[in-house]
């Protein structure tokens, strides 16, 4: 997408003029700036180079994951429901698919009685608990999350997930077969409406399920709050997108067969490939949707750099600060980098790197939990203290130093006098008692 054709879509959606439109056409604009945007990172963005990334780590993951969740599932007597789950999402590689699930199976039963067991039980779960991180790296790059989760938090949470999930997954799953199999069902489903209603709501249920799926993963994995409307509404985009392209992929390859006898055996490899690469990039598709509907003043910026002035830093920093202090002094809880955001009705990825100059400083802690601490006691933290934070070099620089002519210099030094004399010994406390005196 060149950046002309870029420049006229964005000037005729965000047109004031879209604001005094009825109605109707307000909404259908708001809707076609919503698809834009996604259209537009998925082209221009790094969507589909992640999703590359992700089918290669599902390549090295996915036989040592199924073993683990095979093994767990074993313990619970599901253990035989798990190939119908697989065979169902490589359903639309035809018979290509059934094989594929054939040697994943053997595979698995291969590894049950060699493999878990000591160190190379160890490595099933490092391999398994890598590919969970690159998965939520991807999502924090979705939702502009600059830190991932700690270590421990990770252990634990990756853990959490791999375990409960498939358990869950596969209980609903027998819920659904179980009631359907009953006999009261049955007779109702012989009555209409209700029969007709039953079938559609069995046929719905595979769906419905991996809109559950998408929506725990959008609410669980981005290392923010996510709010559970705009999971549900990436859960509900993911799950269409998913059953809409199997279908489609499916048609493919029923429709290829000649094309595909050229590869001969590699054909299932290729089509396993491609299929892979659809699911993640419809994923962080879902995750996409789930971002800008939390965060619908992002739909113009997307992925490009945003720049701020000077006056803005100084303004993001002392506002971190005073937020940081204020907390603190009432014994409440601190804010963290989303609160602030949200506070200061701001994108979150502008005040991390605001966040970063307070923390070399020695001004400002960040916790793993996101949450910002006063490094020291803010009684003893002056003002000029946090406007040096900005405007002066910190370890975090690229080029903290320079060459500057002495008249550039001079003026910097009287500046400095200045801010001096306008904020005297001025604390962050000293602000918040009297905010007149800040001015």
């Amino acid at each position: 997408m060149s950046q002309a054709i870029t420049e006229k879509l964005e000037n005729l959606f965000w047109d004031p003029r879209v604001d005094k439109l009825p109605f109707p056409l307000r909404l259908t604009v708001k809707s076609l700036r919503f698809i834009y945007a996604v259209l537009r990172d998925v082209v221009t963005g790094n969507i589909t180079l992640r999703a590359m990334g992700l089918v290669y780590i599902t390549i090295l993951s996915i036989v040592p994951l199924i073993a683990i969740v095979f093994s767990i599932l074993k313990g619970f007597g599901f253990h035989r429901k798990l190939e119908p789950v697989i065979d169902n999402f490589l359903l639309p590689l035809g018979d290509k698919g059934a094989e594929l699930t054939d040697q994943i199976m053997l595979f698995v039963e291969n590894v049950q009685g060699n493999v878990l067991a000591g160190f190379g039980l160890i490595m099933l779960f490092a391999t398994t608990i890598s590919m969970a991180q690159k998965v939520e790296d991807s999502m924090n790059f979705v939702w502009r999350v600059d830190r991932p989760r700690g270590l421990a938090q990770r252990l634990s949470e990756y853990l959490s997930l791999i375990l409960i999930v498939p358990v869950v997954m596969i209980t609903a799953a027998a819920l659904i077969g179980a009631v359907e199999s009953n006999a009261l069902v049955q007779r109702i489903a012989g009555v209409q409406p209700f029969g007709a209603t039953l079938l559609l709501v069995s046929k719905m249920a595979p769906y419905l399920l991996v809109v559950l799926a998408f929506t725990l993963l959008y609410w669980f994995l981005p290392n923010t709050r996510v709010k559970l409307f705009a999971a549900i509404m990436g859960g509900v985009t993911g799950g269409v997108l998913w059953a809409t392209t199997g279908v489609l992929f499916a048609t493919f390859v029923a429709t290829s067969a000649r094309m595909l006898s050229i590869y001969a055996t590699f054909a299932i490899v290729i089509l396993a490939l491609i299929w892979l690469y659809l699911c993640w990039v419809i994923l962080l598709i879902g995750a996409l949707v789930s971002f800008y509907t939390q965060n619908p003043e992002h739909l113009r910026l997307g992925y490009r750099p945003a720049s701020l002035s000077g006056r803005q830093a100084e303004r993001i920093a002392l506002s971190l600060m005073t937020m940081a202090a204020q907390a603190f002094r009432d014994s409440s809880d601190q804010p963290t980098i989303s609160e602030a955001a949200e506070a200061l009705n701001l994108p979150g990825f502008l005040l991390s790197p605001i966040a970063g100059r307070l923390v070399a400083a020695g001004l400002l802690a960040r916790t793993a939990k996101d949450q910002l601490y006063p490094q020291r006691d803010p009684g003893g933290i002056q003002l000029k203290s946090v406007f040096d934070a900005i405007r002066t070099p910190q370890t975090t620089d690229v080029f903290p130093g320079g060459r500057w002519p002495k008249l550039v210099t001079d003026v910097s030094d009287r500046m400095d006098t200045a801010m001096d004399e306008a904020l005297g010994g001025q604390s962050l406390y000293d602000l918040l008692d009297n905010p007149a005196n800040g001015s």
